[in-house]
C-alpha cells in the first residue's frame, strides 16, 4: 500500500510540475485548416495567420470590431488582395456555395427555355432548406429558375437545374472540375446547393474566386444584382390560369450600399453567416467575403465596413497576395506554382496581429480552446500515467469550454 500511495503522489508531483508549462502556453494557435505557406494559392501570406495588410503613409485603418473567422477583400479587375485574415481556413460555405453552381451551370441553357419540372427533380431536397416555392408539372423558364437560386436562394431551384445538367451528382462532380480549374484548393463540393454536409467546405478565398469568375457573366451580374421579380405561380383551378407571387432577394445590403452589386449571402447552422459581396465605386469593383461572423446581421455590418475601408485604401496598401487567374485548359500545374510570394506580391513587413482574436466565435469547424489542451496533455504523456492524465484532461477541458459537458 505505502508503494500505491508513493507511486501516485510521484505521478501527482509530475501533474503539478506539468501545469504551469501547460498553463504558460499561448492561447492563440494557429488554425490546422490554414495550409502553410509554401501550398497556398495566391502568395505566401495568404497562408499565414491573422491580419494580412501591408499599409503605405495615409492608409485607413482596417475595422477593430471585426468578428468573423475569415475574411478577404480583393479587386475584383486585378486581383489584388488588399487585406485578409485567414483567408484558406476551410469553413462549410452555406449557400454561398452556389455562386460556383452558377458559375458551372448557368452558361450552359438559353435563359428563355421552358422546362416542365417533374416531381422527381425537387424530392430529397434538404429539411429546412430555403424554396422559391416550385411544383411539379409545371412549365418554368430557365430565367425564372436562376432567379430563385440568386433572389430566394431555392435549393428547389437549384435541384431543378441540375438534373437539367444530367443530375445532381453530375453537378457536383462538374462543379468541382469547376473550382480545381479556378485553383480553388480549398473547396470540396458534397451538395450543389451548399446545404449542410459532412465534408463540404470551402474558404473566403475560393468564394472570392468563384464570384470573379461569376460577374465576368452578364446574366450572372443581372441576376445577383436584381432586388425583386415575379415568380410563377400555381394554376387557378377555376380560370386556368396561372398566377405569380413575389420574390425578393435576401441580400441586406443590395439597394442600401452605395454601388453594391450583389453577390450571395448563406446561413446554415454549421456555417453560421456567409456573405459574398461586390461594389463599384469610381471605376474600381472590390469583393469582399467574410465567413462565420458573430451573428447574422454582423455578416452585413462587416462586409460594408471592409467595403468601405478596401475603397478608402485603394492605392494606399500594397497588395498581400492576389486572386490566381483560372487554368489554361488542359494544364497541370501544381496548386501554388506561379504565383507570387509575400514579397512578390508587395507583402513586405511583418504580419499585424489580429485585432479581433479575442471576440471572435468559436464556430463549428474552427480549433476549440478544448482541442487545444487535449493536444497539449497528450505531449504529456510520456510523464503522467494515463489515468491521471485523463482526470486532469478533463477538468481543463471542462475550464476551458464551459457547457460541453
Amino acid at each position: 500500500m505505502s508503494t500505491s500511495r508513493h507511486t501516485f503522489a510521484q505521478l501527482c508531483a509530475a501533474v503539478t510540475a506539468a501545469l504551469p508549462v501547460l498553463l504558460a502556453a499561448p492561447a492563440a494557435v494557429a488554425a490546422p485548416q490554414t495550409p502553410p505557406p509554401s501550398t497556398a494559392v495566391g502568395g505566401e501570406r495568404l497562408g499565414l495567420p491573422g491580419v494580412q495588410v501591408n499599409p503605405l503613409a495615409g492608409a485607413p485603418a482596417l475595422p477593430t470590431d471585426l468578428t468573423g473567422l475569415s475574411w478577404i477583400v480583393s479587386d475584383a479587375t486585378s486581383g489584388e488582395v488588399l487585406a485578409s485574415y485567414n483567408p484558406h481556413l476551410r469553413l462549410p460555405p452555406a449557400s454561398t456555395l452556389k455562386i460556383l453552381f452558377a458559375d458551372t451551370v448557368l452558361p450552359k441553357f438559353d435563359r428563355n427555355a421552358v422546362h416542365r419540372v417533374a416531381d422527381a427533380e425537387i424530392q430529397n431536397i434538404g429539411p429546412g432548406s430555403s424554396l422559391v416555392g416550385i411544383k411539379e408539372n409545371l412549365d418554368y423558364r430557365v430565367e425564372d429558375l436562376w432567379r430563385g437560386v440568386f433572389l430566394s436562394s431555392g435549393n428547389d431551384a437549384v435541384h431543378v437545374l441540375a438534373h437539367m445538367n444530367g443530375g445532381v451528382q453530375q453537378t457536383v462532380n462538374e462543379m468541382q472540375a469547376r473550382a480545381e480549374a479556378l485553383q480553388a484548393r480549398d473547396t470540396e463540393v458534397i451538395s450543389p446547393d451548399g446545404y449542410d454536409m459532412d465534408g463540404q467546405v470551402s474558404s473566403a478565398y475560393d468564394l472570392s474566386l468563384f464570384a470573379r469568375s461569376g460577374l465576368r457573366n452578364p446574366d450572372f451580374r443581372m441576376y445577383c444584382a436584381t432586388r425583386d421579380a415575379q415568380f410563377p405561380g400555381a394554376v387557378d383551378k377555376n380560370t386556368g390560369r396561372r398566377g405569380s407571387f413575389g420574390i425578393a432577394n435576401t441580400d441586406r445590403l443590395l439597394g442600401k450600399y452605395p454601388g453594391l452589386i450583389g453577390v450571395k449571402n448563406g446561413t446554415t447552422t454549421n456555417a453560421g453567416s456567409t456573405f459574398v459581396g461586390a461594389a463599384q465605386r469610381n471605376g474600381r469593383t472590390l469583393l469582399v467575403t467574410v465567413m462565420h461572423p458573430a451573428s447574422y446581421q454582423r455578416v452585413y455590418d462587416e462586409t460594408a465596413e471592409l467595403l468601405d475601408w478596401g475603397f478608402a485604401a485603394a492605392g494606399k496598401v500594397q497588395p498581400v497576395g492576389r486572386l490566381v487567374d483560372e487554368k489554361p485548359a488542359g494544364s497541370e500545374k501544381p496548386a501554388g506554382s506561379g504565383e507570387p510570394t509575400g514579397q512578390a506580391a508587395g507583402a513586405t513587413g511583418a504580419a499585424a496581429p489580429p485585432p479581433h482574436s479575442s471576440t471572435t466565435p468559436a464556430g463549428p469547424d474552427a480549433v476549440s480552446a478544448g482541442d487545444d489542451w487535449l493536444g497539449l496533455l497528450g505531449g504529456w504523456s510520456a510523464v503522467v500515467a494515463g489515468a491521471v492524465v485523463g482526470a486532469v484532461a478533463v477538468v481543463l477541458l471542462r475550464r476551458q469550454t464551459p457547457g460541453r459537458y
